[in-house]
């Protein structure tokens, strides 16, 4: 099994990403320990309301979990400077995150529609619904979902002699996620920018970190 996993990525990226994957639990449902209570507060912005709720899109928002494992594992193949930098740079986003939740929690609450009372029981409103059920209308600032998305991204663009048609793909499918998940009702459009402007800023301090050594 060991040399299987090897031969997929070397040991140290399997060691990011399980660090990363581990932060990720802490943040998103770590944090409720201390939000949980707590007033949250919405930062929906009018164009936000207009928004139209289209479920066929929850796809992408499902699809995200696939263009992560193929992001990841790709930038886990590259350079070990570069892996290390760009996960490195993932983490202290999602550190970044994990302040945001505590600090400043928000809710989309009031932007969700009751799925199937309202546009009855077709596939994607099942799935829809089956989402809503899973995941609190909370720790949404930034967005976990584009920040990972966006890494992936960064990743694909970074390094060198990557195919174009994969770089392209990527960009496509980052955009289909940030568009699921406002369209889905998962989050409100400042999310999206939070996990981006999250991303640069990780990914700037790692490099700083990076040139000192």
């Amino acid at each position: 099994m060991k040399k299987y996993l090897l031969k997929i990525m070397p040991a140290y990226s399997w060691f990011m990403i399980s660090a990363m994957l581990l932060f990720n639990c802490v943040t998103y449902f770590g944090t409720r320990i201390f939000t949980t209570g707590l007033r949250h507060y919405s930062i929906a912005s009018p164009l936000d309301e207009m928004m139209p709720f289209i479920p066929f899109f929850i796809v992408f928002y499902i699809l995200a979990y696939v263009q992560w494992i193929i992001g990841y594992i790709v930038i886990g193949r590259a350079e070990k400077q570069l892996c290390i930098r760009i996960f490195a740079g993932e983490l202290i986003a999602k550190f970044i995150a994990l302040i945001c939740f505590i600090v400043f929690p928000t809710t989309i609450e009031g932007l969700r529609p009751d799925v199937s009372s309202l546009y009855g029981h077709g596939i994607w409103n099942e799935l829809t619904a089956f989402i809503y059920s899973l995941d609190a209308p909370d720790n949404l600032f930034p967005s976990i979902h584009c920040l990972e998305s966006w890494v992936c991204l960064r990743g694909a663009l970074k390094i060198k002699d990557m195919p174009k048609w994969y770089t392209c793909s990527m960009l496509i499918m980052t955009l289909l996620v940030f568009a699921s998940t406002v369209l889905v009702k998962q989050h409100v459009l400042i999310d999206i920018a939070g996990g981006v402007i999250a991303v640069e800023i990780g990914l700037g301090i790692a490099g700083k970190i990076a040139a000192k050594n």
